[in-house]
């Protein structure tokens, strides 16, 4: 019923019904009269929105199971939002003062500077877990030992098996 009142309306010279919108811009388009209009994309500086998602992720990173807590630790809540909200302001900063005016000329220029940002929050977030590691373990440095052995004979052992194969081969 919904659909017959729309209908009635456009025949009644109130609002247009969507089939009459949908027609005038295919009789626009088939006149080569332009119906989409250019977008601009700005992608530095990220949305409030954004950031804010930025340091949500950060915060869940830090503070559950992942790559960096098995071999760092967890963050309690409290202090990986505490952390996440300021590396992500110093990150911020360190893009930002990378240009002039605050914002990107161009898309490339934008994209270049959100590379920046990422780096900034990645390499941060990196020194905040180790700091942290270091001083909560300031007298048991033997607890984060044995994974960085274990990864260091894991990832030595293929280029070792590989010179030992290619040794093996005389040239002819």
């Amino acid at each position: 019923m919904a659909e017959e009142g729309e209908e009635t309306k456009a025949e009644g010279g109130g609002e247009p019904s969507k089939a009459a919108e949908e027609n005038a811009g295919e009789a626009k388009v088939a006149a080569g009269v332009g119906v989409f209009t250019p977008i601009s994309l700005n992608i530095w500086p990220p949305t409030q929105r954004t950031r804010e998602a930025v340091i949500q992720r950060l915060v869940q990173t830090l503070s559950t199971e992942s790559v960096l807590s098995k071999r760092y630790g967890v963050l309690s809540a409290s202090d990986a939002s505490d952390a996440a909200r300021r590396i992500e302001e110093e990150g911020f900063a360190t893009a930002s003062a990378s240009i002039a005016g605050g914002s990107a000329a161009s898309v490339d220029e934008g994209i270049a500077i959100l590379e920046i940002y990422s780096k900034e929050i990645s390499k941060r977030m990196l020194e905040t877990v180790k700091e942290k590691a270091s001083s909560a373990s300031g007298s048991a440095p033997a607890a984060s030992s044995p994974p960085s052995d274990g990864a260091e004979a894991v990832e030595t052992a293929p280029p070792t098996a590989a010179s030992g194969e290619s040794s093996n081969f005389s040239p002819a």
